[in-house]
């Protein structure tokens, strides 16, 4: 019983690394939060405006069209397909 003043330092010095652990998770998730939240807000203005971004509204759309529009047309009947 000699050091009952260590109780109290210990605690204070226990809660003191606990704030300091919230605290800096806090900033670490929040930072985190803040780099992705500004990475998907660049990719959309670059999908927006792709010509403040050094390119061209044409070369954001890659691909073609497909030459036959409408809708798919079975091969099959329908009792054949569940035999295959």
């Amino acid at each position: 019983m000699s050091k009952i003043s260590g109780i109290f330092t210990n605690w204070g010095e226990a809660y003191g690394r606990l704030v300091e652990t919230y605290i800096d998770g806090t900033w670490w998730t929040v930072g985190d939060y803040l780099e992705n939240v500004g990475k998907g807000t660049k990719r959309l203005l670059v999908n927006a405006y792709p010509f403040l971004y050094g390119g061209t509204s044409s070369s954001v759309f890659k691909g073609s069209s497909p030459k036959d529009g409408g809708f798919a047309k079975p091969t099959k009947d329908v009792e054949q397909r569940f035999k295959d």
